[in-house]
């Protein structure tokens, strides 16, 4: 640890005091405590949200919704390639939800898995997931495993 040294110091205004408010009147920042004097913004959870227009019909609201938007319905797949599933799992596993994530490839919960085949796999492997690309089911099948596609209930 470096020892103290008393000609080095921080450049001025880079340490700051912080302002307290709303400490009474002496303090000089009493009273409103910086607010200004009445209306939404002095008060306490004064706050607005994106798009309000001080209670008048939003823009957003006012235009009708034009078209279609697929967000809802969309499905993102986590994808894992088979290089990565050779340096994980010994021959002869399965290769699945569970498995992934007790070998921490896998955060969070309720994701839908997709195998790519970018790599090579020498591992007999059991694939049990919910999309595998063609060139992926080549080389595990190549390599003596087997895939199997998940039934998601939500596809």
């Amino acid at each position: 640890m470096a020892e103290y040294n008393p000609q080095l110091s921080a450049p001025k205004g880079a340490n700051k005091k912080k302002r307290i408010v709303g400490r009474g009147s002496s303090s000089g920042r009493g009273s409103t405590a910086g607010r200004g004097n009445k209306g939404q913004q002095s008060r306490s959870g004064g706050k607005t949200y994106i798009g309000f227009e001080g209670g008048q019909m939003p823009l957003f609201r006012r235009i009708a919704q034009r078209g279609f938007s697929n967000y809802p319905f969309k499905k993102e797949y986590t994808c894992f390639n088979v290089c990565e599933l050779e340096a994980k799992y010994a021959d002869g596993e399965t290769v699945d939800v569970t498995t992934l994530k007790a070998k921490g490839l896998l955060k969070g919960k309720d994701q839908l898995i997709k195998i790519l085949g970018d790599g090579e796999i020498t591992k007999k492997l059991t694939v049990n997931v919910d999309k595998v690309t063609e060139s992926a089911k080549a080389k595990i099948e190549k390599a003596g495993g087997s895939v199997t596609l998940a039934a998601a209930e939500n596809k």
